[in-house]
């Protein structure tokens, strides 16, 4: 056999524990065909051989739980996600409104929620710039909204209007809305207003953030919130070449009226595996449990310690997520389900445990995201359930979301059990890595960095926040690639290097294992292929010969 291509000159790190390192890979067809010197011995004449230049070349990464199209999307507004303060806000949406004219509403995506004290936005911000057209702004959670007071007006929120379910309208001592929303029962009302962006818009959108996504080192991806209506664009983008990375759409179920939408979430799914070329797939269905915890919506156990009378809320009473996590079970997807809070924690786990008794064993690979705050007792329930604990590991740092809204609402004990990330690997759990971008970053090597550190990019506080929570660079590895193949029922197909598997790949400038830690976030992504098919090649990588 003659390979098609062959990477040398550098160290290649299969994460196969039988085989951790060699020289040389071989790829024919798509696949892994051979490692080391069985590798040299298919090069021929017509085979490429690509020069890792002394870097290192590594499975590729998934993720684990991103929004690709909704982030896409979201920032094609008014540039509010570098903003340092609120002034810097409210001018961006003053120049870009000016800049507009045409724009019906003024939106804008992933602020920072710390730029108001508690978290509270005030309208009249916005209406000192924007007075005549709606303006609404979402945070880089998108659990809270700032909207002005036109766009309050047009969603007729006023001091007569009654909290809505699954949500707040945070009112003045008047009574009358603020301007901050939080959570989807606030929230949605105002966001059925919004004109929807043409498909063309939004295929843009898809094409341009899969291409960042794969230059950043990955082949595939959860969309962990896919509504019905958005089906057609990814169906759209994968018929027209636009992806850049392989996706499973998660398709998002929500507490009203769920037992009516099953029928169309098998439909959706049908439509996926028919019409997605090999692209995409649609294994999860994603629930929300609770909220986050610096709005004070996650659902905690026991109350918040700056608002003693709140323990937050659960999106789902346990009975009915019981129920519906049941139901999707039995048609064979896999719950995805966001809980951040430790009460939302184990109505999740419950829910899951629910399943599994009513409808009997199977490989369900059921997977809770993001898993900030887990009550002891329940720390044991991931593995003996099953459970992937999908991390966002970026997050597990002291920056200003956690030193100015979430350790204050928490308190101790309670802010020295977050994201405890090596306590469930070593319960024997699985876990898996993402983003949520645009919560936060999307590129692995930033939360491989913070993971194996539990410190800011400053390198603070030193030896690392809750540094017995700091987990070694191979399990961080692991996490983005094997973790998420499994989570992803692919780790037949990729997530190792091992002759017989798909040829997706990353290239690195510098070996991880050889660099600072606090400095992995800066190792450039030479190349990423997928299936041996090169979806990123940097200007500065080697050409192949």
């Amino acid at each position: 056999m003659r390979a098609d291509m062959l990477f040398t000159g550098g160290r290649i790190h299969t994460g196969d524990p039988a085989a951790p390192v060699t020289d040389a890979l071989a790829v024919t067809a798509g696949r892994i065909t051979a490692l080391g010197a069985a590798a040299l011995a298919q090069r021929g004449g017509a085979t490429r051989v690509v020069d890792l230049a002394g870097g290192a070349l590594l499975p590729s990464w998934g993720d684990g739980h991103v929004h690709p199209l909704l982030g896409g999307v979201g920032l094609r507004g008014v540039p509010v996600r570098d903003c340092t303060s609120l002034a810097e806000v409210v001018e961006a949406v003053r120049a870009w409104a000016a800049e507009h004219p045409e724009a019906e509403w003024i939106r804008g995506d992933a602020f920072d929620p710390w730029l108001a004290e508690g978290g509270l936005f005030d309208a009249r911000l916005l209406d000192a710039v924007v007075p005549d057209r709606p303006v609404l702004l979402r945070t880089m959670d998108h659990h809270t909204g700032w909207a002005n007071s036109e766009a309050l007006r047009r969603a007729g929120y006023t001091a007569g209007t009654p909290q809505p379910a699954g949500g707040e309208i945070v009112r003045r001592p008047d009574g009358e809305p603020l301007g901050t929303l939080r959570e989807f029962g606030a929230l949605d009302p105002v966001l059925a207003l919004v004109p929807a962006p043409s498909a063309d818009e939004q295929l843009a959108a898809l094409r341009e953030t899969t291409a960042a996504l794969a230059a950043a080192g990955l082949t595939w991806v959860q969309d962990a919130w896919v509504e019905s209506a958005q089906v057609d664009i990814w169906l759209a983008a994968a018929r027209a070449g636009a992806l850049s990375v392989r996706a499973d759409l998660g398709l998002l179920l929500q507490p009203d009226g769920w037992r009516g939408r099953l029928p169309q979430l098998t439909a959706d799914r049908a439509r996926i595996e028919a019409g997605g070329g090999g692209q995409l797939s649609s294994h999860a269905v994603k629930f929300f449990a609770d909220g986050v915890i610096e709005s004070g919506t996650a659902a905690l156990l026991e109350p918040y310690t700056d608002c003693p009378h709140s323990h937050g809320s659960a999106n789902w009473e346990a009975a009915d997520l019981a129920d519906a996590v049941t139901a999707v079970d039995a048609l064979g997807f896999q719950p995805h389900i966001h809980a951040i809070g430790d009460r939302g924690v184990k109505i999740a786990l419950d829910a899951i445990e629910a399943a599994g008794r009513r409808n009997g064993p199977r490989e369900r690979r059921p997977v809770i995201a993001h898993v900030q705050l887990v009550d002891p007792a329940d720390l044991p329930r991931f593995a003996q359930l099953g459970v992937i604990a999908n991390f966002e590991p970026l997050w597990a740092q002291t920056d200003p979301l956690m030193t100015e809204l979430t350790l204050p609402r928490l308190g101790e004990p309670r802010g020295s059990r977050q994201y405890q990330i090596a306590a469930l690997l070593g319960s024997g759990a699985r876990i898996s890595f993402g983003s949520d971008w645009p919560v936060t970053r999307y590129e692995p090597l930033a939360g491989i960095a913070t993971a194996v550190t539990r410190q800011t990019p400053q390198g603070l506080p030193e030896g690392g926040w809750l540094p017995e929570e700091r987990i070694t660079l191979g399990q961080a590895l692991a996490a983005y690639s094997a973790g998420v193949a499994h989570q992803a029922f692919e780790d037949g197909l990729w997530g190792v290097l091992r002759p017989g598997l798909r040829a997706d790949l990353v290239h690195l400038a510098a070996d991880p294992y050889d660099v600072p830690a606090g400095a992995l976030a800066d190792v450039p992504v030479l190349g990423t292929w997928l299936a041996g098919r090169p979806t990123h090649l940097a200007a500065t990588a080697p050409a192949a010969r």
